[in-house]
């Protein structure tokens, strides 16, 4: 491989299925996207971590929204880091990709020496599924807790869905032969598709929630189960992050004995929506007194992404809802597409 090509598997979501059970799951690979994340912000190292962690998750989770759909894991604490947001869109048509934007809030002040998860604090962890105008977004939250984002995520499912969900994952800067640093990301991600069950409440985890543990199958299944995630806790860092190792050829060292089925993979980008457009939107609410107090010396109104870095000066003239003017002059200093 030569320093800094881009591999077929690089920035894709590949779903599968185990056909000796009712198991699916799918295998993600951020290089480029997680990249193009980070660079917009320079995080300290336990903060970076946690966005590589959760914008992973998020292209894990975000793979099984229909066309144009947004989904959104955000973590909201009292701790350091105050908050994480992530958005992943899915394709505008049929084999685009998708993207994918991440964030974080944190008082520089407060952060420690400790892992990356000990900076976050009491909080809540979401997921959030908006399908468009004219539909209500669909949002489920459940405590922090469990140690990771990633059991975080797992509680989750367990706790609103009560789907059996377990996820291996790595992440960190890989050094390549010159010496150059580039951002490298894998992981996979098991569901088992639960049959009819009764609705349990109280579960083994901290705070009484639910754990995959808890809506695991029984009998057969609950064999199957107990054999893939047994397969998964196998696999290394390396071989989840590659970059030799494809997804397919993952599967296969991992689950050859149970028949995995691979689909179509889903190519995922570093992308925000954000627009001058969107923010004269954003400040429509605000009279003509508001905006006043929102202008410059200059005589513009100033608005900053906080997920790609694109900077915006507005006409105020042009703000609120009473405004005089119709559009007028912006200034982009920098976007994403």
């Amino acid at each position: 491989m030569k320093l800094g090509e881009k591999l077929a598997w690089d920035d894709t979501v590949l779903p599968f299925q185990l056909d000796s059970s009712n198991i699916r799951g799918r295998v993600a690979r951020l290089d480029g996207a997680l990249g193009g994340i980070l660079k917009q912000h320079d995080y300290p190292p336990a903060v970076e971590a946690l966005v590589a962690e959760m914008a992973l998750l998020t292209a894990l989770i975000g793979q099984t929204i229909k066309l144009r759909w947004k989904l959104s894991l955000q973590v909201q604490s009292k701790g350091p880091v105050r908050m994480i947001a992530t958005d992943y869109y899915g394709p505008q048509e049929e084999g685009e990709p998708a993207r994918i934007r991440a964030y974080a809030s944190y008082d520089a002040s407060r952060l420690t020496d400790a892992a990356p998860f000990a900076q976050v604090g009491e909080g809540y962890f979401a997921i959030m599924i908006d399908q468009g105008k004219g539909t209500t977004p669909y949002q489920g939250i459940t405590p922090i807790a469990g140690g990771s984002l990633r059991a975080c995520a797992e509680a989750y499912f367990a706790q609103s869905e009560q789907i059996p969900t377990s996820f291996a994952l790595s992440f960190g800067r890989s050094t390549e032969k010159a010496g150059q640093e580039r951002w490298r990301a894998g992981g996979v991600m098991l569901q088992h598709m639960p049959k009819a069950s009764p609705l349990m409440t109280e579960g083994s985890g901290e705070q009484g929630l639910l754990q995959p543990a808890d809506v695991a199958p029984e009998g057969e299944d609950g064999e199957n189960w107990a054999r893939a995630n047994m397969l998964l806790s196998t696999v290394d860092d390396l071989e989840l992050i590659g970059p030799s190792i494809a997804p397919t050829s993952l599967l296969l060292r991992l689950f050859h004995e149970e028949s995995p089925r691979v689909f179509d993979a889903q190519p995922v980008r570093f992308g925000c929506t954000c627009s001058a457009e969107r923010v004269r939107q954003s400040l429509s609410i605000y009279s003509t007194k508001d905006i006043q107090t929102m202008t410059t010396e200059d005589g513009r109104v100033t608005a900053d992404c906080q997920f790609c870095g694109a900077h915006y000066e507005l006409d105020p003239d042009t703000l609120g809802f009473e405004a005089t003017e119709v559009g007028g002059s912006s200034k982009d200093d920098g976007g994403a597409p």
